[in-house]
């Protein structure tokens, strides 16, 4: 499985290759541990100080493919002054409630550390510069107390967006949930869920780049690529079985870079294994989220994958 996996990525290096380009550095590892997520988190924390919020997703209740809990614990501890940090969800969910979401957290085995959940004091709007269709976006209020962002990502399917990459984590879980999740998926007077499709993959990259935009160079991501169900961790229990192998960890500094590494290497694993994921993405659209982001700027499609392994 390890010669079949290194085979994918080596296709992926020489195919990304392009002399025109600059391309952006993207860090993997095979190794889905706390040791192995460390080693790409420090190929990339240059600019990582001051207050650090560490955005990951906290799942529904007894999630079966949430990250696992030794991973989160060993980034937390390793960064100085850093905080996980959530929002309450739009759906029908215990985690619609900061009361509900705490008891989720504990449900969940978030408790070896304090946790933030960001729209607990309400929102604020933050702008947008040159936005595909929102000026602003609406945040949990406590973002504003963070000057930097760690991006901890589980990489999945997910029911409308196709995948759950780095920029659905921070363009969904950075939005507050009674007003900005709102902006993301209704159209104003019509149904809860009434955007979809490439419209919805367009604003999710507009409340992503709020989050960019209000970061700066102090924002990194990372995406853990296992247990990649075609449902987001907010299909708890529920959530399709697993086809797919797992493939490692991927960092980088560059939000496009990351996301269209991590589909890359999802289409290079045999159709048995890819064939349920490549549906779900390709059946909502979700591709929309790495061209809508190369139109705003928010990084490049054009990466070296670094295999830390060799």
């Amino acid at each position: 499985m390890k010669k079949l996996i290194s085979a994918f990525i080596g296709v992926c290096m020489m195919t990304f290759q392009t002399q025109a380009a600059e391309k952006a550095a993207v860090y993997f590892t095979r190794d889905i541990s706390p040791e192995g997520l460390l080693k790409v988190y420090h190929q990339i924390n240059k600019n990582i100080d001051g207050k650090v919020a560490v955005k990951w997703h906290s799942g529904e209740p007894n999630g079966p493919n949430i990250l696992p809990i030794p991973m989160v614990k060993a980034l937390i501890e390793d960064v100085p002054n850093s905080t996980l940090v959530e929002t309450n969800v739009y759906y029908d969910s215990p985690r619609q409630t900061t009361e509900g979401h705490r008891e989720t957290l504990k449900t969940n085995g978030w408790t070896f550390s304090p946790v933030d959940i960001m729209d607990e004091d309400g929102a604020v709007m933050i702008p947008i510069k040159n936005g595909l269709h929102f000026k602003e976006m609406s945040v949990g209020k406590h973002l504003l107390n963070y000057d930097s962002m760690i991006v901890l990502t589980h990489f999945k399917g997910h029911t409308m967006g196709g995948f759950g990459g780095s920029m659905k984590n921070i363009a969904i879980g950075n939005a507050d949930g009674k007003i900005g999740k709102k902006m993301i998926h209704t159209d104003p007077g019509k149904d809860q869920w009434s955007i979809n499709g490439k419209r919805f993959m367009e604003n999710m990259a507009d409340s992503a780049k709020a989050t960019l935009d209000h970061f700066g160079e102090k924002i990194v991501y990372i995406n853990v690529l296992r247990n990649m169900s075609v449902d987001c961790d907010c299909a708890g229990t529920s959530a399709a079985p697993v086809k797919a192998r797992d493939i490692g960890i991927l960092a980088s500094t560059d939000l496009l870079a990351i996301d269209q590494a991590s589909v890359d290497l999802v289409y290079q694993l045999p159709e048995n294994e890819s064939h349920d994921l490549k549906e779900r993405i390709e059946s909502r659209e979700g591709l929309r989220q790495l061209s809508a982001m190369k139109e705003l700027g928010m990084g490049t499609d054009q990466y070296d994958l670094i295999d830390l392994d060799k």
